[in-house]
């Protein structure tokens, strides 16, 4: 007869992950007999209240999902409506969308890594305690997030759920001497940003490699963000609007958020690792040469490295902010419009923490009629399991304590949105 030993502990406040969820784990024998990363916080409904308004809300209603990545919903909800309508936006205003994006991608990517992350890699149960003895390192994250938050405010009139995007382009169009009140602030933050990717590089990167499929938005010209091809590291290549013949949403008892997987085959990775493996090449000059510099070639398949590849985003986005600016002229007009048309809109934008789907059908009225929304976390969850029952089979002696950090980590290396949250993780261990 074995002799059982259950253990059962709960960490019943785990910063730095957002939401509110659960973890259970039965190792019976040397085997994980169950692994279930539970989301349980309730459903907020946004896709039943989208219905029945007007299609130029849906940006502004969609930002409310999230308050790291506001821009992410409302581009891809502009990119579902414009697809609709048949708009297509001119290279000014394109321009613009771009340099309010890249603000989310560096104060999101700061925020992570700085205060999120690296306490992980430390040995810090969060961003306070390890400013004690990092003080020059948080320092500069916040001043990158806050170089972040300046250019979206400049644009989107606000950092937090931005009011001046619209359907079409924007409410007003920026002028080109404003942006250029934030180039001095940009050009440090282009340098520090390559100062991080060698001091994250030099981090205590655990050891990992698992095999995923990438999948990200794809572009022939840039490093895509705006939108793009969605394709993968096994060989999908479709437009948008086939989302729905490649991938699949399926609830699982033990979650409130459902899990995406590709048809036929599985679990998928979408956020920087897979925008690196993917992209690379497009990648701006200056994140080209920082990844080379610490020897980041692609693709990376360890997930506790996804660290030093948000830190090259932001050394690309910096890079790209600075050469929008001197390419911008303020457009004659600040949106275009078009009839309003029933049909059905798709839309997709890369945000920092991976493909944003939307997908919207709308009356002749132009009142919207159904709505989808399929967020980068959702679409990682059947890979955050996956990945969680691959490093428990490798640790399987490791004590309880250390398990739990790790496993902790791991979930962290997604930077589940919304990143800054108080998470909950209720984390249940039985040996026998």
């Amino acid at each position: 007869m074995h002799e059982t030993s259950i253990r059962r502990f709960a960490v019943d406040n785990l910063a730095r992950v957002e939401g509110e969820g659960a973890m259970h784990l039965t190792i019976d024998d040397g085997t994980v007999t169950d692994l279930r990363f539970k989301i349980f916080e309730p459903p907020r409904f946004y896709e039943a209240f989208l219905r029945g308004r007007d299609l130029t809300e849906a940006p502004d209603i969609t930002a409310r999902i999230c308050g790291i990545c506001p821009v992410a919903y409302q581009t891809s909800a502009s990119n579902a409506m414009e697809a609709l309508l048949g708009i297509e936006i001119g290279p000014q205003l394109r321009r613009l969308r771009h340099l309010l994006y890249l603000g989310e991608w560096i104060e999101s990517h700061a925020l992570h890594i700085h205060l999120l992350h690296a306490p992980d890699f430390l040995g810090y149960q969060d961003g306070i305690a390890m400013a004690a003895d990092h003080p020059d390192e948080v320092r500069r994250g916040l001043r990158m997030k806050r170089i972040g938050n300046d250019l979206m405010r400049l644009i989107g009139g606000r950092e937090i759920h931005p009011v001046n995007p619209r359907v079409g382009g924007f409410h007003r169009a920026i002028r080109r001497d404003e942006l250029d009140t934030l180039v001095d602030d940009l050009e440090w933050g282009l340098t520090a940003a390559e100062a991080v990717v060698t001091w994250v590089a030099g981090l205590p990167i655990p050891t990992a490699d698992m095999d995923y499929e990438f999948v990200a938005l794809s572009d022939p010209d840039t490093y895509a963000i705006l939108d793009g091809r969605i394709v993968s590291s096994a060989g999908i290549d479709i437009p948008v609007d086939e989302w729905d013949d490649v991938f699949i949403e399926e609830h699982v008892e033990w979650s409130n958020a459902l899990h995406a997987r590709i048809r036929e085959r599985g679990s998928y990775l979408v956020g920087p690792l897979a925008r690196y493996a993917l992209n690379h090449e497009r990648l701006h000059p200056r994140a080209l040469a920082a990844a080379a510099g610490v020897g980041l070639a692609p693709p990376v398949t360890n997930p506790f490295a996804s660290i030093v590849v948000r830190a090259v985003e932001v050394v690309h986005a910096f890079a790209t902010a600075l050469d929008e600016i001197d390419r911008y002229e303020q457009p004659p007009e600040p949106f275009v419009t078009a009839p309003t048309r029933a049909g059905v809109g798709h839309g997709a934008s890369e945000a920092p923490r991976g493909l944003l789907y939307h997908r919207y059908e709308v009356d002749d009225a132009g009142t919207i009629t159904d709505a989808r929304i399929v967020p980068p976390t959702s679409q990682n969850q059947k890979r955050i399991e996956d990945d969680l029952r691959i490093h428990v089979l490798a640790h399987l002696d490791l004590p309880d304590d250390r398990l739990q950090w790790e496993l902790e980590q791991t979930i962290r290396n997604y930077d589940p949105c919304i990143s800054c949250a108080t998470h909950f993780l209720d984390l249940t261990v039985e040996r026998r």
